[in-house]
């Protein structure tokens, strides 16, 4: 099991920052077992994945809406992910989640596995 609790969510003006962070959690098995990632869903839209990053940053993966915009990094001590938007626009106004995904192809039978966290809202006014 792993518990992820998102935070930073807010509203902002057009092209300004805002930071979000993941705090994750969890049990049997250490997270470097894990790639974390952001996920996005705006009303009406299906959920679709924003940034991921295996824990450790070896590999990290952006959308093309949010590439050169959005970095995504992690700190292993604290056991978080952080998303740093910046240059933000209207159309990336969601709510974010937070999603660990199980990536140990040694236990196959927990491998690909989604955990998500409860969201973050971030509205982006014009």
């Amino acid at each position: 099991q792993v518990y992820l609790v998102e935070s930073g969510g807010g509203l902002v003006q057009a092209g300004g920052s805002l930071t979000l962070s993941c705090t994750a959690s969890t049990s049997g098995r250490t997270l470097k077992s894990y790639a974390m990632g952001w996920f996005r869903q705006a009303p009406g839209k299906e959920r679709e994945l924003v940034a991921r990053i295996n824990w450790g940053g070896v590999s990290k993966t952006y959308s093309d809406a949010v590439k050169g915009r959005l970095t995504i990094s992690e700190d292993n001590t604290k056991e978080t992910v952080t998303l740093q938007m910046n240059s933000l626009k209207p159309e990336d106004t969601a709510v974010y989640y937070c999603n660990a995904r199980y990536s140990d192809p040694a236990h196959p039978l927990s491998y690909g596995l989604d955990y998500w966290g409860k969201g973050t809202l971030v509205t982006v006014s014009s």
